[in-house]
């Protein structure tokens, strides 16, 4: 059975990531990519759907962690009955080879460690041919299935009922090295990895990166680590921005809203962005225009809302029968039919990316604007059409608040590149489109009566998404119109002292009733309330949020406040790029 997910800590590559238990089995690894099908899957299901377990024997061991740094290298101390040892767990960053490194190094007497390893390529599906390659000097084992396959170096392992065990004493002083290295199962074998080396280099390559980034205020150390975790999402190569490392970690225990969130929301990759550059990380900025570039060519017409890591459009959505879910959730969905729906706000979060990379250094090519000059060109085509919104509602498409909010966005973000950067275009277009959809926003997106932005037109529902409007300048965080849209909210989705999405009673989602709170909602509020003059109720709610966190910082989706658990994927780039921002707002509020 799956630990809860608070107990699972993320080790990366920047081509994909593990998730690691505080009883030291790794339950969810997908290689050689976040996207691809899984290797260990016993997340969604149990240790028979794929796990790598490495822990001291018997029932009394104990163990805390922490990451090493701002590293994704993770070191686990455990304090068994005879000795104590520190087990290191990284993949090596920069390699360009998929790689997890698994150290045990002895502290104190002798501790007697066991391995369980499990391998279930395909979902749990295909149970690989396994035949060891090595010898008594270095044991060697090697598992194929379909196009995949694995070389296992490290303790002798021996078959046990469809897995492989070890058992292995290491004392105090000694150190055992346990390699798993991904490979096309059509291809040879890579070299052994040279463990001290591969250590070095990605520790220095994280603390590198890490040394330029800035921020100052009581959540630093939360804040970086929150930064480090947003750079683990993103693909080294493509500079695609997935939205967290799992998929269908259910949003409610035991229900159906189970997504597939491994893939590249163009809006979560956008606010992400936004985060990294305003924290001084401007390198993530090319990659991801360039990723944008390459995902968006040909007709902007056809403009999805989210894509693969590389910039696949087919993202079919099917359920698998071969994981039976998290704690029984199911179904267990990967692809996303989400990918095919209209969501009128996507364009907006993007133009305003766009202009931050813009305002920090990052020059405009002709490409690059002429993409813009598209999206614009797409929105102007679209400002009649219904949409499904930011929360991806499954029922009627309806005129959505939030989304005319955020085509107003794109063309402010399209004058002001002309008016303030000097770029070619036709403002006076915009500004009149701008105007028009102001008009409207406040004519039919308002309700007088409870001074309060709505959810969509025609509906007196109040959404959380709201709070974003002054996050792009359509309102500002002041305006009696956007504090009494505070006040809808407070009074109609706070739970709990958390905010949820909207309220699903009264919604047009499609789908049952009933959700936890969504962390990033909450963090907005606290924006919200940090540039508003209500910086108490800003730390106050900060507090009880980041308490929210597991013990290494990572944040899910959402939360159950009942049973004190998290919910959803993770770690979700949406809930810590929120956090980091509500953090700004604190750090920089009077």
């Amino acid at each position: 059975m799956p630990l809860p997910i608070e107990d699972y800590a993320l080790i990366g590559d920047r081509h994909t990531a593990a998730l690691v238990g505080r009883d030291g089995s790794i339950d969810w690894l997908c290689l050689p990519r976040f996207d691809s099908p899984s290797t260990f899957g016993g997340l969604l299901g149990t240790k028979d759907q794929g796990r790598w377990l490495l822990a001291p024997m018997g029932p009394g061991a104990t163990s805390t962690r922490r990451y090493r740094g701002q590293t994704l290298i993770l070191e686990t101390h455990w304090v068994a009955d005879d000795g104590e040892v520190l087990v290191t767990d990284f993949m090596p960053y920069g390699n360009r080879r998929a790689d997890v490194v698994r150290r045990v190094h002895g502290l104190k007497g002798h501790v007697l460690m066991r391995q369980d390893l499990r391998i279930r390529f395909g979902y749990g599906e295909a149970l690989p041919w396994v035949r060891q390659v090595g010898d008594d000097a270095q044991p060697e084992m090697i598992a194929v299935a379909g196009p995949d396959a694995l070389m296992i170096r490290g303790p002798q392992l021996e078959p046990a009922n469809h897995s492989h065990q070890a058992e292995f004493l290491v004392a105090a002083g000694e150190t055992v090295d346990i390699v798993l290295t991904w490979y096309p199962s059509h291809r040879d074998a890579p070299a052994p990895l040279d463990i001290d080396d591969a250590l070095r280099s990605t520790h220095h390559q994280w603390e590198s990166w890490a040394r330029g980034l800035t921020h100052e205020g009581p959540h630093k150390d939360h804040v970086f680590r929150s930064l480090v975790l947003l750079r683990a999402l993103t693909h080294e190569d493509t500079g695609g921005i997935v939205a967290a490392a799992t998929t269908s970690l259910p949003e409610q225990a035991g229900g159906v809203r189970n997504w597939d969130y491994r893939y590249v929301w163009l809006r979560d990759a956008a606010l992400t962005l936004i985060v990294l550059l305003s924290h001084g990380s401007n390198a993530e900025a090319s990659g991801w225009r360039d990723w944008l570039l390459r995902a968006i060519a040909g007709d902007p017409g056809d403009v999805q809302i989210m894509y693969g890591l590389a910039g696949e459009r087919q993202l079919i959505e099917r359920e698998l029968t071969s994981l039976p879910g998290y704690l029984g959730a199911s179904p267990v969905r990967v692809g996303n039919g989400a990918a095919t729906q209209f969501q009128a706000d996507v364009i907006g979060e993007v133009m305003v990316a766009l202009h931050e990379a813009r305002l920090s250094g990052l020059p405009d090519s002709a490409d690059s604007w002429a993409l813009q000059l598209a999206l614009l060109r797409f929105t102007a085509d679209h400002l009649d059409q219904r949409d499904n919104g930011i929360w991806e509602m499954r029922g009627d498409p309806q005129y959505f608040t939030h989304s005319r909010a955020m085509m107003w966005a794109a063309f402010d973000r399209g004058i002001r590149a002309v008016e303030e950067c000097g770029l070619e275009g036709h403002p006076t277009r915009w500004k009149r489109l701008r105007d028009e959809l102001a008009t409207e926003i406040e004519d039919k997106g308002f309700d007088t009566a409870q001074n309060s932005y709505v959810q969509h037109y025609g509906s007196s529902e109040v959404d959380a998404s709201l709070l974003q409007l002054a996050q792009v300048g359509y309102v500002a965080y002041d305006d009696p119109r956007m504090l009494g849209t505070v006040a809808a909210i407070e009074k109609n989705l706070l739970q709990d002292g958390l905010v949820l999405r909207y309220r699903t009673e009264a919604s047009t989602d499609g789908l049952p009733a009933g959700e936890n709170p969504f962390l990033a909602c909450s963090f907005w509020l606290v924006e919200q309330y940090a540039r508003s003059g209500r910086k108490a109720d800003a730390e106050k709610l900060m507090h009880r949020l980041t308490a929210l966190s597991n013990d290494v910082g990572m944040f899910s989706e959402e939360y159950d406040l009942a049973a004190g658990l998290q919910m959803g994927n993770t770690p979700q780039a949406l809930s810590h790029l929120t956090f980091v921002r509500a953090a700004d707002a604190i750090s920089t509020a009077s």
